[in-house]
Order: structure tokens, then C-alpha cells, then sequence
């Protein structure tokens, strides 16, 4: 754009004013003349409305903003130009006319200047113009268009905004520090839920926010990762955090990754925080870990429950084709305690199907070595599993240690419904005529399981007395919580 504006300075020149309501230029004011000669030397639009007849006049500047309007509204009513927005502009150009100023960063506009509708943003400032006796003679706008600069802070709000979401919907942690201080901008509800909700941190730097991770050495990470712009990424980090229920302290494990961010000129100006709490997680292949290790031992006693039975089949039966029978069916009854353990109970089991379930696979109906009383309880699914469990474990090890690894041995099993209030269930297994048994120096997977006591009720009990011949064994459980249905 050239700083003399040829095509509006032309247009000056050639337009007739004698027959304009302006009149012939030799007979314009001082204060008009002035502000022309202002405009069309300035680069910036500017417009200038003067006389009762709102004539316009402006620069090149302006007459982009007009469209093409431009060049047939020079020289004309301020109305012929902007007749389409006149709802908005004629209380404006009123208030100059009235004496009344207006400035504003940003108005919008709706368009049909270049012959379609378009939105369409200014800064602009009306500024009415006096002559030396106060008497207002017209208008001097200076603006500029800024529809560009409106639309792209829209683009940049609205990829921010997307953003944000994004970060919302994050199943993971994530903050925004910024600066060498490390200042909160933004953290997302996972976030706030992993250090411990309630804490005010936006605007705080994490020394302050987050105070306990100071002495655990975070704050020297995040000034490596600022100074060096090298990211820190770390697996199963122990973190000791703020964050219970009333703000005592608990030990987290977190994957972390501090991710420096930069700006156009690769200068780091912050660090984005991703953070993952996995503590449940690990604990969970913990526990896997420790049911596999559970199955395997498992699976290892049945493989030695499957020899027994076979030895005590094969050494009992009159014949073949009756061991053959026998062992067959004592196999489908190891079938069907693995259905009950695998599926936790049936519903509807009692005391006595999940005994007889036991003494079908370990007792010889033709030589009978566990005898069995006791009323026929209903038993709810949970604690129907830890019976099944439990019963199986101890007559694995009285096969495996106790009585029923010698021909002389026996157990006693009986059950009933026990307390000063008849509340209580209680079972006891006491063996006979087995080995010495004593307490070992360490208790393996089967006892934890039968110490365990019964999943599933209330104010579950084991005592496990070892015997000269053998182990002695009472499990006690609230029978209310024993029957229910989980």
C-alpha cells in the first residue's frame, strides 16, 4: 500500500464537490482539510463522516474493508455504505455526532459487501470532531479489520478446547507445569484424583501445591527435564502422597513420563506431566501371580489324589472290571468338586452334599475311614467354595501326611450348629490313628488356605491342633452370614 494512497487521493482530487453537499474543496474548513490530508498519509484505514449529509471519505486503507462498495460509496452518505449494518452502526455514529466518543476492541459485524453474507471483526474508535466553538462538525474513525486474527484465536480456542477434552477424557493423569518453577496451568479430574481431591493447585508451583514429593527428590527430576529437555519416564514409581481420607499419607506406585514442552524456537517453556496410578493394578498381578502359583500347587495334588485313588482302588477291589468302575467313578467326583471351586458353589449347596462330595473321592465305601455326622445345613455360594476348598485340602494332607496315609488311620468329621445363641456353625475334623503330626516351621499354600477360615461370613475362626496321631481341627463362622446368598 503506498503512503500517499493514489487511488483515494485521485478520487479526491477528480470527484465534483461543487455539486456534493461538502462543497468545492477551496471551501472545506481548516479542521477538514487537516484530517484529509491525516488520512490519506497514513497507512492505517481511516474514515472520516462530515457534514449533516454523513458524506464518507477514507483511505486506501479503508477501502478494503469496503468491498465492492468501493469506489461508488465515496463521497457518498455514511447510510450508502454500511446500509446493511446500519442497525448497529447508526447509534454509533449518532453518539459521535452527539459528541459521545466509542472505542472497541472488537465488534462484529454481519456483511454483504462483497455480495454474499460474511462475519466480519474491528477495532475501531469514533471520534467526534468540534470547531473551535464546540459545535461538532463530523466523525474521524481510525480502525483496522481484524475478521483474520478473530477467526484464527477461534481456531486456536477451539483446537485448545479439543485438547482439553481430550485430556479430560484421558484415563490417566495429566498437568501442564509451566516455567522454571514449575507452575500448575492446567490437570485434568484424574490428576486431582491421584494426588488426593480438594487440593488447590492451579497457579502454585508443585513445591507448593504438592509439597511432600520435595523431600522424595521429583523436584530435581522436573529441573533436569527442564534444563536438559530430555524426558523422564519411569514404571511402578513408589510415591508417598497426601491423599487419604483425611489427608494422611499413602504409598502409590505410578508410571510416569515428564515430557518437556517448547516453543517455536525449541526453547522449553513447561512440562507436561502424564501420570498412570497402578497400584491396584500391580496388586492384582499380584494376585494372579499368586493364584497361578495356587493352581500349580493345586494341580500337583490332585496328580497325587489321582494316584492315591487309583492305589486304594486297585488294592481294595475283587476284580478288574469293579476297579475299573470304581476308579471311573471317583474320577467324575474330582470333576465335580473342580466345577463347584471353579464356579463358587451352585447356589443351593448343603454341609452334606459338599462332605460327601469329599468322602466320595477319598473314602472307600468297602473299607469306610471317615466317618461322618451332622445336620443338613443350607450353605451360601461363597462360603460353599471355602468348604469345598477346605475339606479337600485337609484330606489331601491326611492322604498325603496324616491318617489316611496308613491303613490304621481314621477321621472323625462332624458338624452342627453351635454358640450360646445357636448362631454359630462349627465343624471339626479330628484324625485317629495316624502319624505324629506337628506344626511346621512355615506354613505352605494349603494351610494359609485353611486358616483362611470361610469367605464369605462373619467372625470366621480356625484352630489347628497337631497330635500325636494327627491334626485336630475346628472351623467356627457366624451361620447367619454362613447361609446367605452373596
Amino acid at each position: 500500500m503506498s503512503a500517499t494512497n493514489p487511488d483515494c487521493g485521485r478520487l479526491i482530487r477528480d470527484l465534483d464537490w461543487a455539486s456534493n453537499p461538502l462543497g468545492p474543496r477551496q471551501e472545506w474548513g481548516v479542521e477538514l482539510k487537516t484530517l484529509t490530508n491525516v488520512m490519506l498519509g497514513s497507512l492505517q484505514p481511516m474514515l472520516i463522516v462530515w457534514g449533516p449529509s454523513q458524506i464518507t471519505l477514507y483511505n486506501d486503507g479503508y477501502a478494503t474493508m469496503c468491498g465492492n462498495r468501493h469506489p461508488q460509496a465515496f463521497g457518498k452518505p455514511f447510510y450508502d455504505l454500511w446500509h446493511d449494518i446500519w442497525d448497529q452502526v447508526d447509534p454509533i455514529i449518532t453518539a459521535a455526532y452527539n459528541g459521545h466518543g466509542t472505542a472497541m476492541d472488537d465488534i462484529q459485524f454481519t456483511m454483504h459487501r462483497n455480495g454474499y453474507r460474511e462475519e466480519t471483526h474491528f477495532a475501531f474508535s469514533y471520534t467526534p470532531v468540534r470547531d473551535p466553538w464546540g459545535t461538532v462538525l463530523g466523525m474521524f474513525c481510525a480502525c483496522n479489520e481484524i475478521t483474520a486474527q478473530v477467526a484464527m484465536a477461534r481456531k486456536e480456542r477451539t483446537q485448545r478446547e479439543r485438547f482439553m477434552q481430550v485430556f479430560e477424557l484421558n484415563p490417566g493423569g495429566i498437568a501442564m507445569l509451566v516455567g522454571p518453577d514449575h507452575t500448575f496451568d492446567y490437570a485434568n479430574e484424574q490428576y486431582y484424583a491421584m494426588i488426593g481431591v480438594g487440593r488447590d493447585i492451579i497457579g502454585k508451583t508443585v513445591a507448593e501445591a504438592v509439597n511432600e514429593v520435595v523431600r522424595q527428590g521429583f523436584i530435581k527430576i522436573l529441573d533436569d527435564v527442564y534444563a536438559t529437555g530430555e524426558p523422564f519416564i519411569a514404571k511402578n514409581m513408589p510415591v508417598e502422597l497426601n491423599r487419604g481420607p483425611e489427608g494422611e499419607m499413602q504409598t502409590r506406585l505410578i508410571d510416569l513420563v515428564y515430557q518437556p514442552m517448547r516453543n517455536e524456537d525449541g526453547s522449553v517453556t513447561g512440562i507436561l506431566v502424564q501420570a498412570q496410578d497402578v497400584t491396584q493394578l500391580r496388586a492384582e498381578e499380584e494376585r494372579q501371580s499368586l493364584l497361578s502359583h495356587e493352581l500349580g500347587h493345586r494341580l500337583k495334588n490332585q496328580l497325587a489324589m489321582v494316584q492315591a485313588i487309583a492305589s486304594q482302588t486297585l488294592r481294595t477291589a475283587p476284580d478288574v472290571a469293579t476297579a475299573r468302575k470304581r476308579l471311573s467313578d471317583r474320577i467324575a467326583v474330582l470333576s465335580d468338586a473342580h466345577d463347584i471351586i471353579l464356579e463358587g458353589g451352585r447356589g443351593s449347596s448343603t454341609v452334606t452334599q459338599l462332605v460327601g462330595q469329599m468322602t466320595a473321592l477319598h473314602d472307600d465305601p468297602a473299607n469306610t475311614r471317615i466317618k461322618v455326622s451332622g445336620p443338613n445345613l443350607r450353605i451360601g455360594s461363597r462360603p460353599s467354595l471355602s468348604l469345598s476348598l477346605i475339606l479337600h485340602e485337609l484330606a489331601t494332607n491326611a492322604l498325603k501326611y496324616g491318617a489316611l496315609s496308613v491303613p490304621s488311620g481314621k477321621i472323625d468329621l462332624r458338624w452342627r450348629v453351635g454358640g450360646s445363641q445357636r448362631d454359630r456353625f462349627e465343624l471339626e475334623w479330628i484324625e485317629s490313628g495316624g502319624p505324629s503330626s506337628s506344626a511346621p516351621a512355615s506354613s505352605g499354600s494349603g494351610m494359609r488356605l485353611i486358616s483362611a477360615g470361610l469367605n464369605g461370613t462373619a467372625n470366621s475362626y480356625v484352630n489347628i491342633e497337631h497330635g500325636h496321631e494327627g491334626i485336630r481341627c475346628l472351623i467356627t463362622a457366624d451361620l447367619e452370614t454362613f447361609q446367605k446368598e452373596h
